[in-house]
């Protein structure tokens, strides 16, 4: 059974996102269409137009809202915005200055993406690129002659104290040993 106009506005006026798909609304005085989720200020009852298929809003004549992005089949800002972190910490993690520069171009406080970071990956930015520079260090010790002050700077560590801490914490053994133990084993 198709909705009434009434179930359709009372769906705007709730920002009910079990409709988003089922129909669109477009507000005439402003010329844009968005999806009944939409969070933007309710708009009067008399300026609204409903809209089965996003062809028809276009067909009216009406553009999509840029703050719900009714034209997209799936938004999510906060999600696009930690896969860019994440991103940026997958390119960056070994050269600081670059990670610091990227990651200020993302427009937000330390604090507020530490908490985006964690509620999506259940892990703090810094375990993360701690486990990142590690995998990386493993390889090196594993593989090359490099000094271990070398390792430690190639994989973005600012210390050498740093790394061997973080080192012992995730392997239980320090660099030293790590190199030891695979050198046994050719």
């Amino acid at each position: 059974m198709p909705l009434t106009e009434e179930e359709k506005w009372n769906a705007v006026v709730q920002c009910n996102n079990d409709y988003d798909g089922v129909f669109f609304y477009g507000v005439k005085t402003t010329g844009i269409f968005c999806k009944p989720s939409c969070k933007s200020k309710e708009p009067k009852r008399s300026n609204i137009e409903f809209f089965d298929n996003i062809e028809d809003a276009y067909a009216y004549g009406l553009r999509p809202c840029k703050r719900c992005r009714p034209d997209l089949l799936d938004f999510n800002p906060i999600e696009d915005f930690i896969k860019k972190a994440k991103d940026i910490f997958d390119t960056y993690y070994d050269n600081y200055e670059n990670l610091k520069l990227e990651l200020s171009k993302l427009g937000v406080s330390q604090n507020h993406l530490i908490q985006l970071f964690h509620k999506k990956y259940k892990i703090t930015p810094v375990k993360y690129l701690n486990q990142l520079r590690i995998e990386k260090a493993l390889k090196l010790l594993a593989t090359t002659d490099k000094t271990i002050m070398n390792i430690a700077l190639l994989c973005g560590f600012q210390s050498l104290s740093n790394f061997y801490d973080s080192f012992k914490k995730q392997t239980g053994m320090t660099p030293k040993e790590y190199r030891e133990s695979t050198k046994k084993h050719f």
